[in-house]
């Protein structure tokens, strides 16, 4: 049994880890110790939704889980990749609008949308292109917190891109630090060719 422990960790880290590791050691059972009950019900819900059992026991203040291979696993993992190849053809393209997701407290916003792109270089596929627009452009300049993260998406293919306009309004054209920078025209064009857009 391998044993992992993220409880010193919020959500999505101890997710994508053990996606990584569950990814990395096929067939082999798991103890995963989370420091909350989100942490709990995400690492549950992974582990379910990749062919594996999952149970709970109280460990003080933590959680720990115990992930076992469950039977069938290689057909729902068959069945898994049958529905994805049957998803419609054509870019996928992510229009981050603003450098928050959601509505509400806006620095915890920023900390879902941090996570949100982090949480991408799980993704496969990953989007064709990522278009920043508006206060989403802060997302690609200095000061980010994401550029790390974008410059692998960078280096696996995914198409960065920032509104011009908006890199103007902001006076931050000089300051981009990770891809390119687009024009409206391009913009509405990608977007009406998609075959899907995805708003965080």
């Amino acid at each position: 049994m391998i044993k992992l422990n993220y409880s010193q960790h919020q959500c999505p880290y101890p997710v994508i880890e053990t996606r990584k590791q569950i990814l990395a050691n096929p067939g082999q059972s798991f103890e995963v110790l989370v420091g909350d009950k989100a942490g709990q019900d995400n690492v549950s819900r992974l582990a379910i939704k990749m062919g594996y059992q999952a149970t709970v026991v109280p460990a003080g203040s933590n959680y720990k889980l115990h992930l076992n291979p469950a039977e069938g696993r290689e057909e729902m993992t068959t069945q898994d990749k049958i529905e994805i190849s049957a998803a419609p053809t054509g870019k996928t393209v992510i229009y981050c609008g603003s450098d928050q997701m959601g509505n509400g407290d806006a620095e915890f916003g920023q900390v879902l949308m941090r996570n949100f792109l982090i949480t991408l270089l799980e993704m496969d596929p990953l989007p064709d292109i990522i278009l920043f627009v508006n206060s989403g452009i802060h997302l690609t300049t200095e000061g980010s917190e994401v550029v790390e993260a974008l410059r692998t998406l960078v280096s696996d293919g995914v198409d960065i891109a920032s509104c011009g306009l908006c890199l103007d309004f902001y006076q931050k054209k000089e300051q981009l630090q990770v891809g390119r920078v687009t024009n409206m025209f391009e913009m509405a064009e990608v977007q009406c060719q998609a075959a899907r857009v995805i708003c965080p």
